[in-house]
């Protein structure tokens, strides 16, 4: 899976579209979900051009990995979701439905959220 440069997060990086920012360092930018599937629901994007979950832990550097990671956790601290709990999921490829090819963080908070996925049935 190659990196798009016209993807709708390379754009956001950019600021070619707008977005609903919650958290901004050297290492990832972060922005509420615009279709929303929990009371909170952010996204954690890096700053560099990474397709997917895979891209970024083969190319990405010790230190934007570290950066990225401690920005998703002071992001969570900062929405206040910590003491309650909340999830973070990254879809990689076609059968995760990975939308958007710009590796991505969701961080879903503020309800239960159920059980991560369903028993496979034997």
């Amino acid at each position: 899976m190659s990196y798009d440069k016209s993807n709708i997060f390379a754009k956001i990086l950019r600021g070619e579209i707008p977005c609903d920012r919650v958290y901004e360092d050297d290492w990832a930018l972060a922005f509420r979900d615009i279709e929303p599937q929990a009371p909170v629901h952010v996204l954690v994007i890096p700053k560099g051009p990474y397709a997917s979950s895979d891209d970024f832990a083969a190319r990405a550097t010790g230190e934007e990995i570290i950066g990225f990671f401690r920005a998703v956790g002071r992001v969570a601290r900062d929405l206040g979701v910590v003491g309650s709990g909340y999830r973070i999921l990254s879809n990689c490829g076609p059968d995760a439905h990975q939308e958007v090819m710009h590796f991505h963080v969701h961080i879903f908070a503020g309800k239960d959220l159920g059980r991560m996925i369903k028993p496979v049935d034997k």
